[in-house]
């Protein structure tokens, strides 16, 4: 996991239970055995172990509580995880995987710590232009190898439903949104994701018949899921997988793109910044240097803010979900309320780029 500062577990977790059941499993493990948790994310919590030796290892769990239908899904994580273990696509190894919750109360896998920077802000403030260039560069290298890999023979062939990819992906958010808004204890609709909902599915890009595109989606392809070499632009691992399956890679990179479109207030973005005097490549640039090394042709402008706009309204989804957590008392962070209210706004500017892309549609 990163080399960000943990904090102690509101919920310690039974570390001489765990200790016994990694035993065996992590050779050479000492114990006694420490548990502390990092802060930062708002999905499934993720610990840091430590044993008497000075051994690290990171401890990746579900949230205790209800949860959202399909949601945090560690099972997933740990599969796809091993399956990339031997591609060209930085993961951190993992260990062990258990789905007995009287371990430590949910389904959790055990990885590698690997130790590095965790970049936080896209903008990199305090970082030279060179220094920029150079993580953006990598970056988009790293996106590319994971888009390239070979899903059967990776053994993931099955780890997601081939085409379709849209049509059945606003369906799933559509029905988590909902799901956060209706019955008992349900957060307020928001108007704009109700446009969204009933405009997307109606203008997904045509593709050719016959042509899948499918590949492994990671889902959340933010610079803070990346652990960069200590000194050097090289990321070591790619981090949180648990919204991973088979997708489209546009939709995959769309969401990746985000921090060009969004605030740094609205989602860690950095819309309106001077990217030329940062050394940080501008929207466009930085697609097309991914479909040169993918080895595809050029994106319609058109497609392209579809793709972002089904992201914004992916993003809205899932930041509702985090606000729905927090009412019922389950997320897994002291800030979730603040950013799950953030859900709002990002589906308000989504409604409005289609409004300004696609005027006649979107009446």
């Amino acid at each position: 996991m990163s080399a960000n500062s943990p904090e102690t577990a509101p919920r310690p977790l039974d570390t001489v239970r765990l200790a016994a059941w990694l035993e065996g499993r992590l050779p050479g493990l000492r114990g006694p055995l420490s548990a502390t948790r990092f802060k930062g994310g708002q999905s499934n919590p993720t610990y840091l172990l430590s044993d008497a030796a000075g051994a690290r290892y990171v401890l990746r769990k579900q949230p205790d509580g209800v949860l959202l239908p399909s949601a945090h899904a560690v099972d997933r994580e740990y599969r796809v995880l091993h399956a990339l273990g031997g591609t060209d696509v930085p993961v951190a190894r993992v260990h062990c995987f258990c789905d007995d919750p009287q371990v430590v109360g949910t389904p959790f896998y055990v990885m590698a710590f690997v130790d590095g920077r965790v970049l936080w802000d896209p903008a990199l403030p305090g970082m030279p232009v060179a220094g920029r260039s150079a993580i953006y560069d990598e970056m988009n290298r790293v996106v590319a190898a994971l888009h390239r890999v070979d899903v059967g023979a990776a053994g993931l062939a099955d780890y997601g439903r081939p085409g379709a990819f849209f049509e059945r992906q606003i369906a799933r958010w559509t029905r988590q949104y909902q799901a956060t808004v209706e019955g008992p204890g349900g957060v307020d609709a928001i108007p704009a994701m109700e446009r969204l909902i009933e405009w997307l599915p109606a203008n997904v890009p045509v593709t050719p018949a016959g042509r899948d595109e499918s590949c492994i989606f990671h889902g959340d392809l933010r610079i803070d899921n990346m652990i960069f070499h200590p000194s050097e632009p090289r990321v070591l691992a790619l981090l949180d997988w648990e919204l991973s399956t088979l997708g489209h890679p546009l939709a995959d990179f769309a969401y990746h793109a985000l921090p060009w479109r969004l605030g740094a207030q609205q989602f860690r973005g950095m819309a309106g910044a001077d990217f030329a005097a940062l050394g940080i490549p501008g929207e466009r640039a930085y697609l097309d240097a991914y479909c040169r090394r993918v080895g595809r042709e050029p994106v319609d402008p058109s497609h392209w803010e579809f793709y972002l706009a089904y992201a914004m309204f992916r993003l809205a989804a899932i930041l509702q979900g985090i606000l729905k957590r927090s009412h019922d008392g389950t997320a897994s962070s002291a800030e979730a309320r603040e950013t799950g209210a953030r859900a709002r706004p990002i589906a308000e500017a989504a409604w409005r780029q289609v409004e300004a892309h696609f005027p006649r549609t979107a009446r």
